[in-house]
């Protein structure tokens, strides 16, 4: 690029001569000065550099790390992962090298960004997200992001969110609300892990997550001591009944006793919400990831059980009458994927109960297209937004309205694979997505959400709106 086309591309020239202007009107006793001075107001931070590294998330495994800079810092960011990809989600590129990190380095994405990415957002104005973006996604290509790898577009695109509110001296969640056209900013309700199971621990539990809403707090700041407080009653109980080893925690956090079933783990944090005295503020909610035990029609409850039986299998119409029963006995408000990615026409029939929040994880994949369909079909009445499974800030905003507009809850998720980036914390309060879910409240990736809505509850003040009792639709 030459000088010409850097100055025009920026309108420098137009710029420049406005200050020369102001300097001569102003009869400046040091026009150089002045000029610069108003140079410095007027010129808006373009990125000036991006620099891409591996690094390792909450699981010991590669993930990408970007930082963006401009004339007004250094902005970090990281991509989360999740612990399998989808068929319909973007692609996070990896090496496959099986003699580096069994094949999960992500130097061929740290590499796109530092040679293909950087080159092409050189000079841009970072409060352009979604100039940003789409030159990213045009240098692409392909529908999927799998040229130059979510990861690596994610990354950037995040970085570029926080230059960007960093150069309109406006705190992170408030771009993001002025990104999306919005004006409330909301206070998500915390959905905390307290128990794990499925992939993400080693017990018998089919289940991926019991989580604890404390919906009834008037404050996050409330609703934080009461998922903390719940959480070391759990334990002591766990403790208790099982010994000190059943309080071992999963990926995200939560307690992995030796059990089994769902009703063993919904009898647990029942009784530590009971010891809490909370009792009515607090609701429970599950994710099943029944993707992970379907077996062609049948769900098998059993599939970690090292003494399978064979006995537990159940029918979609088995599973719709279990959930619809300890809905009745347990205050759930929420179960997330309760059926196989494929299996719309259960997932629908249980969504139409009106019984609770039905979430789409594995069914939507955070894809457009299959978002569409589910409203379309009435499938479920939820979204589960996984940033990492879209790739850039853009169509993520793009996403909640979509779910938004069918009167959909919206629950921002972290990923079993974590980093300290904090950004989902400012996401869920900028797009009022009135729900949230990170983890337990322990470990520092898991926590640093939390502790980040802490803080813009406490910056917000009298302002801060707790989403509460309209938790789904704030």
């Amino acid at each position: 690029m030459s000088v010409q086309e850097y100055l025009d591309k920026h309108m420098l020239s137009r710029k420049i001569e406005d200050a020369v202007n102001a300097a001569v009107r102003a009869k400046a006793p040091d026009p150089v000065l002045f000029i610069s001075n108003h140079m410095k107001k007027s010129v808006s931070s373009v990125v000036t550099k991006i620099k891409a590294r591996q690094i390792l998330d909450s699981r010991g495994i590669p993930t990408v790390e970007v930082d963006l800079y401009t004339n007004k810092g250094m902005f970090r960011a990281a991509a989360p992962s999740g612990s399998s990809t989808g068929t319909y989600e973007a692609v996070e590129l990896r090496d496959g090298d099986k003699g580096k990190y069994h094949g999960k380095s992500v130097s061929r994405a740290v590499k796109n960004i530092n040679e293909k990415i950087s080159e092409a957002l050189i000079g841009m104005d970072p409060t352009l997200q979604t100039q940003i973006d789409q030159a990213m996604i045009d240098l692409d290509k392909t529908e999927n992001k799998a040229e130059l790898g979510s990861n690596a577009i994610l990354a950037v695109s995040i970085a570029a969110c926080k230059a960007g509110a960093a150069e309109k001296e406006t705190p992170l969640y408030k771009h993001i609300a002025d990104l999306s056209g919005k004006t409330g900013l909301v206070l998500p309700v915390p959905a905390f892990t307290v128990i794990s199971g499925g992939k993400h621990a080693g017990n018998n539990l089919a289940a991926q997550e019991i989580m604890i809403l404390p919906v009834g707090a008037n404050t996050f700041k409330e609703a934080m001591q009461m998922g903390s407080e719940t959480y070391h009653h759990l334990k002591a109980i766990i403790t208790e009944k099982y010994g000190i080893s059943g309080c071992n925690v999963g990926e995200d956090g939560g307690f992995a006793p030796n059990i089994s079933s769902f009703r063993e783990g919904l009898d647990l944090v029942k009784e530590a919400i009971d010891r809490t005295g909370y009792n009515d503020k607090i609701k429970i909610a599950m994710d099943v990831a029944a993707t992970n035990f379907c077996l062609g029609t049948k769900y098998d409850l059993d599939f970690k059980s090292p003494d399978k039986s064979g006995q537990n299998f159940k029918t979609g119409e088995d599973m719709i009458e279990m959930y619809t029963q300890l809905c009745k006995d347990y205050p759930i408000v929420s179960i997330e994927q309760p059926f196989d990615k494929e299996d719309w026409e259960h997932t629908k029939k249980f969504s139409r109960l009106g019984i609770c929040q039905v979430v789409g994880d594995d069914l939507l994949m955070s894809n457009p297209k299959r978002i569409e369909r589910a409203i379309n079909e009435s499938t479920c009445n939820a979204l589960l937004l996984k940033v990492d499974q879209i790739g850039t800030v853009t169509e993520v905003i793009e996403a909640v309205k979509l779910a938004k507009d069918a009167n959909w809850g919206v629950v921002t998720s972290h990923r079993c694979g974590e980093t300290e980036d904090s950004f989902i914390a400012d996401l869920a309060v900028g797009l009022a997505t009135g729900q949230i879910k990170a983890g337990a409240p322990c470990r520092g990736e898991r926590l640093v959400k939390y502790n980040q809505l802490l803080r813009i509850e406490e910056e917000l003040g009298e302002l801060a709106v707790y989403a509460g009792p309209d938790w789904r639709l704030p």
